[in-house]
Parts: structure tokens; C-alpha cells; sequence
């Protein structure tokens, strides 16, 4: 009988020997190494400091975002009014030892009307019940839960992730209604809030809510129109116009419980489905209403690799001026990457653009990373690569970094500029008719430039973005408005100040041009909280889509 080895012997040769504990064929081979040449360590060193001057004014910031109304808001809203602080709800209601992705932390500081710490309003998913769902809760320890323009901003980005996500959303509504002296800048794209609450529950986008206190005037429809909602008794109420209103108006006096309290509401007007006598028996209900959502729980994942080189590392990388700073974008996805493996994408087209697929703590993501200018083949390369992902239904994550050199016009012969055009085009065609998810995270340089957008960015179908610290937010790089428009040397001057408060990342998260300012360690964990809710996301199908209307 014939004998594979043995014969193979006879004619002098070896047999082939099949390793016995080869990784499982989603795995990738190929390990990036983090070796910095010797005459890069001085940019490393200069990145490393600006970062750490810069978390100390995050951490300041992050501070008074947290401190919500103050020390006299918190002793009105918890030994007066008797409630549990608005965290202090959250955390009842989220499971416990699970990760949570809060938005835009810091918007609402420092703004032309004064300090609105958080936007008035905490927007953050996590998981109830082992289901992702969007949380949206009024601080009602700043001016009694009061709506600011910068609120209504805030709670309306948050719906519409939840909407792009598929995520049910739970209100937490403690609100004395539109701040009436900018009133102009409220109502009218107030309508949205409902609008997108009755949209989101036709398309089977559970909506629920907890009454936690007041919900006057607009903040009455948002409990009203849920499918679910919880009042809490003698804290909790519901109407258009308190008691000083009805009494203005005939003279009658009532109290708020009788206008719209828990037992009215639940028992009269059935505006309210769920009653309940204290606040943590309310949280109890609404993680019972999440458990009947015949929402699908996550899938565990496998166990996955920690990069070989520790996400700290991507402080060095972080640039700390716009020109002449950025490092390898392969040395951040090798302090990204789980066991810093990368299957790099047309590796030697397009070298400005660094394109393939890794994975983050088990789930598998396309990257694309910004390594210099767009030009007419990264352009190509980047269509292709994005079409690619669409095709296998594979979340995308952009690192984007564009130097200010990069927001100057090029200059290019006519042919030249017509082909980059047409390319630029089609790789912005290509982002905005993805049908995978996405998540954008600018690194350092100028976000907001025509450059950037051909990266990602919320304007074009992001679900996520987030900038770093030493990012600039704006069309061009503030020494380049300011060359452009100046006339004198002191009104070149009068603009670069200008131009270098509005771009500060810090002045954009606080008017929520992006989802937040994130530290550049946190950038593993954020994409990886992204990645699973668009996993939730992939789980859910709808067919017959019917809108729950109340009685």
C-alpha cells in the first residue's frame, strides 16, 4: 500500500507538518510593531507633555460638568425636594460592572447666556437588562431641569443615535420646561424631540419614561407620548401649566398633585401607566419594562488579546502642533489593536492612507487612518476599501489626522486638480452610501476641514465622532484664517485670538459640534462600546412597523 511519508523519504524529502495549535481562522497574523527611529523621540517627548497639559484642563472642565447645579443645587434637589441626584439614578438603573459611553460631557460651559454644566441634560448608553439602550436624563439640580437651546441640541443628538442605532431609549424627565427669555431659540425646533419619539416607536425603537418630578409645558409630551411610562407619587407630575398658571387664569387654587400627580395620571387620565412610591421602586419598574422589550441580548464574545503595546503609548502619538508632528498612524493601531495584529489593505497604494481590518477586544472593524494628504489614489484606495467593508457588512472606524498644510488649496495642473476632484468625490460618495455603521475619531491637526469630511465625520453618515484634546474644530487652521483676512498686522493679530478660542476643542464640545472630547487612552474602550451597540444594532430586525399610540 502506497504511504504518503514513506515515500517521500525514499525520494530524500521531508512531509509537511501541520501545525497542531494554529489560531482559529478569524484571527490575524501579521503583529505591528511600535519601533521608533531615534530621531522621532523629541516629537514623542513634546507630544507626551501638551497631552498632559491638556488632561488637566479636561479634568477641570470634566469637574464642573459634574458638580451639575452646584453645592446649592444639590442641597435644594436632595434635602429640600427629597430626590436622588441624577447619576445617582443612572447608576440604579444600568446593570451593574458594565462599560457606558457618555455624550458630550462637556457641552453647555462657558456659552454667550452663561454656564449650563452638561447641557442641563446627562445622554448615556449602557446596558439595562443586558440590552444597550439610550438614557436621557434632565439634571434638575441646574435651574430646576430647565431647557436651553444647548439642551434641546443635546437630547436631540442623542435621539438621533439612538435612532441610527436602533436603541431604546429611556427618558428620565425632571424638567421645568423652555428657558422663556430664549424661547425664540426653543420652540421651534423643540417639535423635533416629539417628532423623533413617535418616529423611533413606529419603527419598533422602544420609548420609555420615568416621571422623576415636574414635566411642565413641552416636558409633559415626552412622558405622555412614551409607549411605557413610570410617575413617581408626590414627586412626580404631569401638565401644561402649574398651579400659579391656573390660578392666574380662574382664580381657582390646586395643588400639583391634584393637577397632575401620580394618581390622577394613573388612575384618571391613564397618561401614565406605572406608579410608583418611591424612586427606586420606579427604576425597578422601568428595568422590568426593558426585560419585556423582546429586544435581543448581546452575544458574548471570545477572548481576545490586549495590544502588545499599552494604550498610554498613544499620548506620545497625539501631535502637539498641526505641522511637522504626526507620527505613523500604524504606531496608534498598534496600541488599538487587539494583540496589535493588523491585515493592512493595499499596503503600498496610496501610502497617505492606511487601510485594513483588525479587531478590538473580539469584534472585527475596518480602519482607515489618515498618514498624511488625500490624494487622488488614496482617494481610489479609500473607496474601494469602504465599498469592501459595505459589502461584508464590516463596521468602519476612521482615525483621521489632517495637518494644517492640508487645509491650503493644493496646487495642481488643471488635469491633476480634475482627477483629485472626481476621486475626493468619489470617496465621500462612497462614506455616505455605506451601509456599515461607522465611527470617526480625529487625532490631532484641523476636523471640520473639506479634507476631513472625505474621512468621516457626522455630516457624512458618522454614527460617532469624537476629537482629541489637541485638535483644532474648524474649516482651516487659525493661522490661516487669520493670514487670509487681515489687513494690518494688529487685526491679524485680533483675528488669530479670535480664531484660536473658537477652534479650541474644548469650545466645540461645549456647543456639541462633535460627541465629545475624548483623552486619547480612552480610545480603545470607546471604540470597542461603539462596536458592540452596533452589534446589538445587526441583531434587531423589524418587519411590520406600527406606531404604539396611548388610549
Amino acid at each position: 500500500m502506497w504511504k504518503y511519508g514513506s515515500s517521500l523519504k525514499r525520494l530524500g524529502l521531508r512531509p509537511i507538518t501541520i501545525c497542531s495549535n494554529r489560531q482559529k481562522a478569524s484571527a490575524i497574523s501579521h503583529v505591528l510593531r511600535l519601533d521608533m527611529p531615534q530621531v522621532y523621540h523629541h516629537i514623542r517627548d513634546q507630544n507626551r507633555s501638551n497631552i498632559q497639559q491638556l488632561k488637566i484642563k479636561y479634568d477641570a472642565l470634566l469637574h464642573r460638568a459634574m458638580m451639575g447645579g452646584g453645592k446649592k443645587g444639590i442641597e435644594n434637589h436632595v434635602k429640600r425636594n427629597k430626590k436622588l441626584l441624577i447619576r445617582d439614578r443612572i447608576r440604579l438603573l444600568l446593570d451593574e460592572n458594565e462599560p457606558t459611553l457618555e455624550l458630550s460631557a462637556l457641552a453647555g460651559l462657558d456659552l454667550e447666556y452663561g454656564d449650563v454644566p452638561c447641557a442641563g441634560v446627562v445622554t448615556m448608553i449602557g446596558k439595562v437588562n443586558g440590552i444597550w439602550c439610550m438614557i436621557v436624563a434632565n439634571d434638575a439640580t441646574i435651574k430646576g431641569g430647565t431647557i436651553f437651546p444647548i439642551t434641546l441640541k443635546k437630547q436631540l443628538r442623542a435621539q438621533e443615535i439612538a435612532k441610527e442605532n436602533r436603541l431604546p431609549t429611556i427618558y428620565l424627565v425632571d424638567s421645568g420646561g423652555g428657558f422663556l427669555p430664549l424661547q425664540a431659540q426653543i420652540f421651534n425646533e423643540g417639535g423635533k424631540c416629539f417628532y423623533n419619539e413617535a418616529v423611533m416607536s413606529a419603527a419598533a425603537i422602544p420609548q420609555a419614561a420615568i416621571v422623576c418630578g415636574s414635566c411642565t409645558a413641552g416636558g409633559a409630551y415626552v412622558p405622555a407620548m412614551a409607549e411605557e411610562s413610570v410617575i413617581l407619587h408626590k414627586t412626580g407630575t404631569i401638565f401644561l401649566g402649574g398651579p400659579p398658571l391656573v390660578f392666574a387664569a380662574t382664580g381657582e387654587r390646586i395643588t400639583s398633585e391634584e393637577l397632575g400627580g401620580a394618581t390622577l395620571h394613573c388612575k384618571v387620565s391613564g397618561c401614565t401607566d406605572h406608579f410608583a412610591e418611591t424612586e427606586e421602586d420606579a427604576i425597578i419598574t422601568m428595568r422590568d419594562i426593558v426585560a419585556t422589550m423582546n429586544q435581543h441580548e448581546e452575544i458574548n464574545e471570545d477572548t481576545y488579546e490586549d495590544p502588545l503595546h499599552d494604550v498610554s503609548l498613544l499620548n506620545d502619538l497625539a501631535p502637539c502642533k498641526m505641522k511637522g508632528y504626526q507620527l505613523d498612524g500604524r504606531h496608534m493601531l498598534a496600541c488599538i489593536l487587539d494583540g496589535s495584529r493588523f491585515h493592512e489593505f493595499k499596503k503600498y497604494y496610496g501610502s497617505t492612507l492606511i487601510t485594513g481590518f483588525g479587531l478590538v477586544k473580539g469584534k472585527l472593524a475596518g480602519f482607515a487612518v489618515s498618514n498624511g494628504r488625500i490624494t487622488e489614489s488614496t482617494a481610489l484606495k479609500g473607496s474601494h476599501f469602504i465599498q469592501l467593508c459595505s459589502q461584508r457588512k464590516i463596521p468602519m472606524v476612521f482615525l483621521q489626522n489632517f495637518s494644517q498644510d492640508s487645509t491650503h488649496p493644493p496646487v495642481h495642473t488643471l488635469e491633476q486638480s480634475s482627477k483629485l476632484i472626481k476621486a475626493q468625490c468619489q470617496l465621500m460618495q462612497a462614506i455616505a452610501c455605506s451601509t456599515s455603521p461607522s465611527i470617526t475619531i480625529t487625532t490631532g491637526g484641523v476636523c471640520g476641514s473639506l479634507e476631513s469630511h472625505s474621512l468621516g465625520s457626522l455630516a457624512m453618515g458618522s454614527r460617532f465622532h469624537f476629537v482629541y484634546p489637541n485638535v483644532r474644530v474648524g474649516g482651516y487652521s487659525p493661522e490661516y484664517m487669520a493670514d487670509t483676512m487681515h489687513n494690518t498686522d494688529d487685526e491679524q493679530q485680533d483675528y488669530l485670538e479670535q480664531f484660536m478660542s473658537e477652534t479650541d476643542s474644548f469650545h466645540a464640545a461645549a456647543r456639541i459640534r462633535n460627541d465629545g472630547v475624548i483623552l486619547p487612552v480612552h480610545t480603545r474602550d470607546i471604540i470597542n462600546n461603539c462596536l458592540r451597540i452596533f452589534k446589538q444594532n445587526n441583531e434587531i430586525s423589524v418587519t411590520d412597523l406600527q406606531k404604539t399610540l396611548r388610549m
